[in-house]
């Protein structure tokens, strides 16, 4: 079996999560010790690091451990939760970066056959790539999330590393990414080739400076991820002790409003936390743990309205929008909008799977005042392709 290959906490950190406060997350979580892999029956999130930083050009040394902020998880206390939590361990560096992928895709692709949410803990966040690849057989198109002050596209036609794998996720075959939506970007990260290829492909990406007005406007495009990836780099240098930090970034709380979004989602799937600092100190510790808090608790608060049974829990709006007719979905049970996308065939209709896409109250609101919304644009042309 694939977790058969996961390295076991050692015993110091089995030792502190025993030795956590009564009643905290340590005492709740099921422990891949030096004993053995526990029984997973029931396990619906896992806690897996991947000590992989051998393709981040910035990383001098190869990440060893993820213990300190695994010790600050354990030490916090859970919310109403009911959600079954295991703790495996770690997937060591490979001979190769190539044998570490392999690994990553076999175990990605065992948590989701088995419905389990894998969550994590990465070095160099070109490991999203090989997670990616774990949909191939399961899912036909998925949705890409990745919260980064950089888009990652980089230059397809050179091997893959840290800042290029978006890139080979559009690129190479099979193509299976339907949507990448960047949340966070800093324009003066981003080369106006990269920003204007992201237009023309009719992804999507969410200023720094617009979420810093309304954090809100994230949480449609993380209704409706499959893969959700956070780059440590894009937290500002104020709220995390990072020697790669910049001055300018999102801030602690909106880190963890963005994770809790990504837990609440029905269809989040996987989650990856990457460049995490190889000394994790107290503070940047501390944020990895409460950021894991915030995804666990959202997971715990899941509606199961993915995918979107339309009946009497959701009430109708048909809006007249210049030449078209909007119909938007809001749910009595969470009080979430979606917009119907156009279908021109059944059959031939690219986005069959997609055929309502999350928005925002305000999204709507532009409709009733005569605006159509730019999320419903780039889905029909992406239709027409």
């Amino acid at each position: 079996m694939e977790l058969e290959f996961l390295k076991p906490l050692s015993d110091s950190v089995v030792a502190c999560a025993l030795a956590s406060p009564k009643g905290a997350i340590g005492h709740r979580l099921k422990l891949h010790t030096t004993a053995g892999l526990p029984d997973l029956k029931g396990v619906k999130l896992a806690l897996i690091g991947i000590l992989e930083n051998r393709l981040d050009a910035g990383a001098l040394v190869q990440v060893h451990d993820f213990e300190e902020v695994r010790l600050k998880l354990y030490d916090l206390y859970p919310g109403n939760w009911t959600t079954t939590i295991a703790d495996l361990g770690d997937i060591e560096a490979g001979a190769t970066v190539e044998d570490t992928y392999f690994l990553v895709n076999k175990i990605t692709a065992y948590c989701l056959v088995n419905n389990m949410v894998p969550v994590f803990l990465g070095g160099s966040q070109d490991l999203m790539y090989p997670t990616y690849r774990a949909f191939d057989e399961h899912y036909h198109m998925i949705n890409v999330v990745n919260v980064d002050s950089r888009f990652d596209l980089g230059d397809i036609e050179a091997p893959i590393n840290a800042r290029s794998y978006i890139g080979k996720m559009v690129v190479e075959k099979p193509y299976n990414l339907f949507n990448y939506s960047n949340l966070g970007y800093q324009t003066y990260f981003n080369s106006q080739d990269e920003i204007e290829l992201l237009e023309r492909m009719y992804f999507e990406a969410v200023r720094l400076g617009v979420l810093d007005e309304d954090i809100t406007l994230a949480e449609p495009l993380m209704r409706d991820a499959d893969l959700v990836g956070i780059d440590m780099t894009a937290i500002k240098s104020g709220d995390i002790a990072f020697a790669k930090a910049y001055p300018n970034g999102l801030n602690g709380r909106q880190i963890c409003t963005l994770s809790r979004y990504a837990g609440i989602s029905d269809r989040t799937k996987v989650l990856g936390i990457y460049e995490i600092p190889l000394v994790a100190g107290h503070t940047t510790a501390q944020l990895i743990a409460e950021i894991l808090w915030y995804f666990i608790e959202g997971f715990n608060l899941r509606s199961n309205e993915y995918p979107v049974k339309v009946n009497d829990s959701f009430v109708k709006y048909r809006v007249p929008v210049q030449h078209e007719v909007l119909t938007f979905l809001k749910s009595t049970k969470t009080g979430r909008y979606w917009i119907e996308l156009p279908f021109v065939s059944v059959v031939q209709n690219k986005l069959k799977q997609h055929a309502l896409l999350p928005c925002s109250k305000l999204e709507y609101e532009l409709a009733c005042d005569q605006i159509l919304p730019d999320r419903w644009l780039k889905a029909r042309k992406k239709n027409e392709v």
